[in-house]
């Protein structure tokens, strides 16, 4: 009896020991599971840094056998507006990297968490403070970065006393004692605070106005009329200019370093004062940080990681590895990083730099100051003008919202709205004739089904989100309802003049203007090219005809930065050639005029082998017999082309035509790439204008959309009007 009592007690607890297991086990297999970290960077593929960020994630995963990272690069140009949309919806990184400038904006859209305090003396104060808005530290800091002077050794031995003595330097033609982005604020800056100047007070205004601003733009002029520095100088054309030798020095930072040669004797020092015995010049300070976001699956553990990352083993990988000036003060400790004169240097010109203001207004200052020095640059206007234009324009960009406006109007309105389409729809439903014949297309709908909800998800549900979006007002996902206030101020020109600068009107005027030009020339340029092609004399047309439609086949943006190329002032083939014929230097970007002509040639250039193909087609079903009767009866080839040839390719070219005018009303890529909308602005067209309000002006993405808006209603208008146009047209023949 007892053993019967023993053995049903060692079964329960068999039982209930495997239950237990069984209980346990899936939270077991879930401690045991490897925890996945997503991180995201804007380091270009394949860069040093990129890669000293991806083996210091590998030290960090050997170290902690359970994690896993998963390493996410990005465009730098979308990256804002990526985490934007990503972080508040959970599908965010729980950990990115990005600049401290951007901090302010990533608090006040609650898209960073606290981090703890890393342990004293690890880093900077200056260097926490700036991640530490309100007093509350949201990341841990990196890396530092900002301009020095990059001296080429063989021209220039010995620092510059001052940048008046740098410019002063003899240098032989087509050579040049410094080059930097003059046109760009964030190299300006340097020289506007060692005037004294600011880009950005303290209370969040412009303050690129006043006499500091006045005296660094004069001698960023004077730079460049001396010849001591190049004309519209971009980033590339610095790296170039440095990189081959044709330039003494240079002003930029730690990312030019990896594009210069080995065969480059070069070095590196801290940026000389302004003048002489003068305050030495001091730019700002960008600290690259690691930030978890908001919304993270794994916030502990992107913690850690980023302590990792800006302390210890991670630091002196990206160091070593990726020649990052890193924050972490322990990492100068180890021979190899204290031995780098490069890390050395630019280490000491992050100690004399400002740090860039966290002030979410900061971001906005760039435009309006980068317009003012290419005024004072390009076209010569005086610099006060100029200066309080920029500011002015700083103005319009920041000025207040719209406030929140009842939806109940709306409401009541598309309540009203579906009412009225459901009784319609019951209305014709009564109809036994039109049941009969929807019962008789059931089968029908039942094979383009798919092919509905594709569009519907595709197309339609966009364009109804981007128009519902257009009655919100906000920053980025901030947004507020405010009803017809965004219509209200585009078609009032926000209370300024109707054809003000940038005003809805006069940018629409351009669009017109452009898009009709460039219609007549696509057209004319690609029917009388087809003309020639299609001479039954005409020998090697086959190779003539690929040359031609080379301009079509070639990527547009890859046409429009050759072309913007080519224009440039100083460097580019156009004025080069000009000059070879004894004419003077165009400046193109710096009148509307010439700049407006840079983007129609290239914009021509792109579309006149559509037309061509196009009417190539049309002209070879045309019977050669009526050319033959036509000839019998005398008709010359004028008459044969207006009586014959014209009429016939009206039809095949109509439908091109109006496919072309909306393509070239849209046509982004020639005016962002090639002008950029300069002159200040003038030679934007209404999807470029909208895209700067969408992405450079505040993510005003409410007032943005209803630009898209107004655009779709425009082309709408259009298609609807040039259909009536053709439909009349063959009422009249028939």
């Amino acid at each position: 009896m007892r053993s019967r009592r023993g053995a049903r007690a060692a079964a329960l607890a068999a039982f209930l020991a495997l239950l237990a297991l069984c209980t346990l086990s899936p939270s077991l297999g879930r401690a045991q599971a490897p925890i996945t970290l997503r991180v995201w960077h804007a380091y270009g593929q394949g860069s040093a840094e990129e890669q000293a960020l991806r083996q210091a994630a590998d030290a960090y995963v050997e170290a902690h056998p359970n994690q896993r990272i998963e390493l996410l690069a990005n465009a730098f140009g979308a990256y804002l507006s990526k985490l934007e949309s990503a972080v508040p919806t959970g599908n965010g990184p729980d950990l990115f990297i990005d600049a401290h400038e951007r901090i302010g904006h990533y608090a006040e859209r609650g898209l960073v968490a606290p981090m703890p305090a890393p342990p004293a003396g690890s880093f900077a104060q200056v260097e926490l403070d700036a991640l530490s808005p309100g007093g509350t530290l949201y990341g841990l800091p990196l890396s530092l970065k900002c301009a020095a002077l990059y001296l080429n050794t063989d021209l220039a031995p010995e620092e510059p006393t001052s940048l008046e003595a740098l410019a002063r330097m003899p240098h032989a033609p087509g050579d040049f004692p410094l080059v930097f982005e003059a046109e760009n604020a964030y190299y300006v800056a340097a020289l506007l605070h060692a005037h004294g100047g600011r880009l950005l007070d303290e209370g969040g205004d412009y303050a690129f106005v006043g006499p500091e601003a006045h005296a660094a733009v004069a001698q960023v002029r004077d730079l460049v009329q001396a010849g001591a520095t190049p004309e519209e100088a971009s980033g590339e054309l610095v790296k170039r200019l440095f990189a081959s030798g044709h330039a003494a020095s240079a002003i930029s930072g730690p990312w030019l370093a990896p594009d210069l040669p080995e065969s480059l004797h070069y070095r590196v020092a801290p940026l000389p004062p302004a003048v002489e015995g003068g305050e030495p010049m001091r730019p700002y300070l960008t600290i690259e940080a690691a930030y978890v976001a908001t919304h993270a699956q794994h916030p502990g553990e992107a913690a850690a990681l980023a302590d990792f990352l800006a302390r210890g083993p991670g630091a002196l990988i990206r160091a070593k590895v990726g020649r990052q000036i890193v924050a972490d003060r322990a990492a100068y400790d180890d021979p190899e990083v204290a031995g780098d004169a490069f890390l050395a240097t630019f280490r000491r010109a992050a100690a004399a730099a400002i740090p860039m203001p966290t002030d979410p207004h900061m971001r906005l200052t760039f435009e309006p100051a980068q317009q003012a020095l290419r005024k004072v640059l390009r076209t010569g206007v005086p610099i006060d003008d100029a200066l309080e234009e920029g500011a002015r324009r700083f103005r319009d960009v920041t000025r207040p919202l719209p406030g929140p406006s009842s939806p109940t109007p709306a409401f009541v309105l598309l309540g009203l709205f579906l009412l009225a389409l459901v009784f319609s729809m019951v209305r014709r439903l009564k109809d036994p004739e039109t049941r009969a014949a929807l019962s008789r297309s059931m089968p029908a709908y039942r094979w383009v089904a798919h092919a509905f909800v594709a569009v519907g998800l595709l197309v339609m549900l966009p364009l109804i989100v981007g128009a519902l979006t257009s009655f919100f007002a906000g920053h980025g996902t901030d947004l507020h309802y405010a009803g017809l206030s965004n219509y209200i101020e585009i078609l009032s020109a926000r209370g300024g003049d109707l054809l003000g600068h940038g005003s809805f009107w006069l940018v629409l005027c351009v669009t017109v203007l452009w898009t009709v030009l460039n219609l007549a020339l696509h057209v004319a340029i690609g029917v009388f090219l087809a003309l020639l092609l299609n001479r039954p004399t005409l020998r090697l047309k086959g190779m003539y005809r690929v040359l031609l439609i080379l301009p079509w086949a070639v990527p547009s943006y890859v046409t429009a930065l050759s072309w913007k190329g080519m224009f440039h002032r100083q460097f580019g083939a156009v004025n080069a050639l000009l000059t070879a014929l004894g004419a003077e230097p165009v400046s193109f970007f710096a009148h509307f005029s010439t700049a407006f002509t840079a983007n129609l040639v290239t914009n021509v250039w792109l579309g006149f082998p559509f037309m061509m193909v196009v009417t190539l087609g049309a002209l070879s079903s045309i019977p050669k017999d009526l050319y033959e009767a036509a000839a019998v009866d005398g008709a010359t080839k004028k008459q044969q082309f207006w009586r014959i040839t014209a009429p016939l390719l009206v039809p095949a070219l109509a439908p091109a035509v109006a496919m072309s005018a909306v393509w070239t009303f849209n046509m982004f890529n020639v005016v962002f790439l090639v002008s950029g909308g300069e002159p200040d602005g003038s030679t934007e067209i209404l999807v470029s204008d909208a895209y700067r309000w969408a992405f450079t002006r505040s993510n005003q993405y409410g007032y943005a959309a209803a630009y898209a808006v107004l655009i779709f209603l425009l082309l709408v208008l259009f298609s609807k009007a040039a259909a009536r146009g053709l439909a009349r047209a063959e009422e009249k023949k028939a």
